[in-house]
């Protein structure tokens, strides 16, 4: 038996004793300057509500529910007897996320997470940093830009066409295609392309790292520095994205050398990044940046750029393809209701086979543009999102609330509450994108006619994206909304023009979500993520 190391046993003791009474100190202080808030029971002193939420089927109702009983600003117990601030109301949201970079930032387990499995790009970057990190990356979703990049999405989506006409050939009753598969594999190409001038060829089968790592990843933060099986995976990516941007970063330096013209450089978005990350540029960034943002095509452009998002809630952490998650839901959502399907192809019919330029998808297609926001209502890929308040605050609300005591928050002209600092703040966008209180009784069901005219419903308040919250909003608005939204509409307008979608035991087909990642749509039965339609040729 190998000697007992009482000195170590020692020191550990007192560490786990130092840290206890560090985070004791924190709760009680955040717990004494933050107005004390109703709001659901604790089941368990150490773990709060946290074993409640996990195992909620969708926590979002019981927000919605928790909102209704005990005011649009509440609390939830978590752990060691700390407390989350959950807010609904349209008035403290708005000053949230204005706050964002100077008052609310991402925790420090989110920015952990972040720069270990991506690398310090603009996702995990706060303050003056992401500022100028931002600003140097903004001329790349300029309208100008993305009009030039929709081609991209129009290409990727008529190589699915392709080879899902060549499946079709033999038949003439249709197909059973398993379609989060392909528009996982549409999703991966277009941004390849359009992001940083590297085609996967993912639509054709081709293997690699990003794939492979995309398929399977699942880590807790505590796993980040462990070689795991899954850890390996990214570091493989990681590894397989900066070869790329270090050809990229060479490529730009000799055009710069030789002379190259503007027009004649690469006009890929991850070209402006390279052109950053020059010397001469007006807003350096560092080469660590620049590779960080390249490194993971499906990351370091995430929620500020491009497609994909990381999704820190439901207290793990998850990767996940916006766009692939976001098509699947669309097509599930018009195979349940082929009316608004039928409806959707002719309003696409006005084109007569050709395809929309990006100004007519952003401005001629109602119907179309009412669909794609009704799915990114009901089915928001980031559901939650948590902040910490650096500095003590001062919260304005639009309604007045009871707090635990009994007391109205409110005066003559304003209702307000104070967060302390160390408080974590939640944004719940789910719940808030399909209350009832904001959407009308109807929320829960989609029902694209909602967008068809001006909105009414008490969700007008909200100043996000046409009123809903799924691009975040402030400072760290999703700077690649316009990026998402055309390659969304590109594409379902083709697919959508040249195939019917249907599920093979009809309208009814019960879905669910699949905990793997994030929540993604499964058909119930299924084995996995897969939704399997029965799909056929436009006659």
């Amino acid at each position: 038996m190998p000697p007992v190391d009482f000195g170590l046993h020692a020191f550990l003791l007192l560490l786990g004793l130092w840290l206890c009474t560090k985070l004791f100190s924190y709760v009680s202080r955040a717990g004494s300057l933050t107005t004390k808030l109703n709001g659901p029971p604790s089941q368990s002193r150490i773990f709060g509500l946290l074993r409640y939420r996990l195992d909620a089927p969708d926590i979002s109702t019981d927000y919605e529910e928790w909102a209704a009983r005990y005011g649009p600003v509440f609390e939830i117990p978590v752990m060691f007897g700390a407390k989350q601030i959950m807010l609904t109301d349209p008035k403290a949201l708005t000053h949230c996320y204005n706050s964002e970079r100077a008052v609310y930032v991402k925790t420090n387990i989110q920015r952990l997470f972040i720069d270990e499995i991506f690398g310090r790009g603009v996702l995990s970057a706060e303050g003056e940093n992401h500022k100028r990190q931002r600003k140097a990356l903004t001329p790349a979703f300029s309208n100008a830009a993305i009009r030039r990049l929709t081609a991209v999405f129009y290409d990727s989506a008529y190589k699915l066409k392709s080879i899902w006409d060549e499946r079709l050939e033999s038949t003439s009753d249709g197909a059973i295609i398993e379609v989060q598969e392909w528009m996982n594999r549409i999703a991966l190409d277009s941004i390849g392309i359009a992001g940083f001038s590297h085609d996967f060829r993912y639509i054709e089968g081709q293997q690699s790292a990003v794939t492979t790592a995309f398929e399977a990843i699942s880590v807790f933060p505590v796993l980040l520095r462990l070689p795991t099986q899954r850890m390996r995976l990214f570091w493989d990516l990681r590894s397989s994205l900066n070869v790329i941007a270090q050809r990229l970063l060479v490529r730009m330096r000799s055009e710069k050398e030789a002379g190259v013209t503007e027009e004649l450089a690469d006009k890929s978005i991850i070209g402006l990044l390279m052109k950053a990350e020059l010397a001469d540029a007006e807003l350096h960034m560092s080469q660590e940046e620049v590779v960080a943002q390249v490194e993971c095509p499906a990351v370091g452009w995430i929620r500020d750029n491009i497609r994909y998002v990381i999704l820190i809630s439901r207290f793990n952490h998850n990767l996940i393809f916006f766009f692939s998650v976001s098509l699947t839901w669309a097509l599930i959502e018009l195979a349940k209701c082929p009316e608004a399907q039928d409806k959707l192809r002719d309003d696409l019919a006005r084109f007569n086979g050709a395809d929309p330029t990006w100004d007519q998808l952003v401005s001629e297609l109602p119907y179309l543009d009412a669909t794609v926001l009704e799915i990114l209502r009901l089915h928001p890929p980031v559901s939650e999102t948590l902040r910490e308040a650096i500095y003590d605050d001062i919260i304005p609300l639009g309604t007045p609330i009871v707090t635990r005591s009994g007391e109205t928050v409110s005066s003559d002209e304003l209702a307000l509450i104070t967060v302390a600092k160390g408080s974590i703040i939640s944004e719940p966008i789910r719940c808030i994108n399909r209350s009832e209180s904001f959407w009308g009784p109807d929320a829960k069901e989609f029902k694209p006619e909602r967008w068809i005219g001006d909105i009414t419903v008490p969700a007008k308040e909200f100043l996000g994206h046409r009123h809903l919250l799924t691009f975040h909003d402030g400072p760290r608005i999703c700077l690649g909304k316009s990026f998402a939204l055309a390659e969304f509409k590109a594409v379902l307008s083709v697919l959508v023009r040249n195939f019917v979608f249907e599920f093979p035991d009809g309208p009814t087909t019960k879905i669910e979500h699949h905990d793997a990642i994030v929540p993604r749509p499964k058909v119930a039965g299924q084995n996995g993520a897969k939704v399997p339609m029965k799909v056929r040729r436009v006659e």
